[in-house]
């Protein structure tokens, strides 16, 4: 007869003294390395266009908001972030909004490469997209997602 040694809540680490980290597929780590830098990209990006928009700097053509660029990048790359490093350190709930961050960056891939002409870079960010969610559904990390 088994007996389960970790605690029903998922940040203490288990009673046992194993590493919680440990149990993490590699598929699941890779998807949290990709996310976690793409989560910081878009942190600087966030810093550099306050920086920017503090510095003077305004749009001629088109009616934009550094300031609120900066503040929509910060959200969602800092989203990214601690979803990625929540993967890397075992915690389920980091899955989902990787999931859906990395669809909705495969669209931004498209327009990258299609919509604005710079085919290899759009075609390198939808390889990184696919690497991430082709890590997330394979058959180990939904193993280790539905523990």
């Amino acid at each position: 007869m088994e007996v389960n040694v970790t605690r029903p809540d998922d940040h203490r680490p288990p009673l046992d003294g194993r590493d919680p980290r440990a149990a993490i597929p590699t598929p699941v780590r890779v998807a949290g390395w990709i996310s976690s830098v793409q989560g910081l990209i878009g942190v600087g990006v966030a810093v550099a266009l306050a920086i920017r928009a503090a510095g003077g700097h305004r749009e001629e053509t088109v009616v934009i908001s550094g300031y609120g660029t900066a503040v929509w990048f910060a959200i969602l790359g800092g989203g990214l972030l601690a979803a990625g490093v929540g993967l890397l350190r075992g915690r389920r709930w980091g899955r989902g909004l990787v999931v859906i961050a990395e669809l909705l960056l495969l669209f931004v891939a498209w327009y990258v490469g299609v919509g604005s002409d710079q085919y290899l870079a759009g075609l390198l960010l939808a390889v990184i997209c696919a690497v991430a969610l082709v890590s997330l559904f394979r058959r180990d990390a939904i193993e280790w997602y539905a523990a």
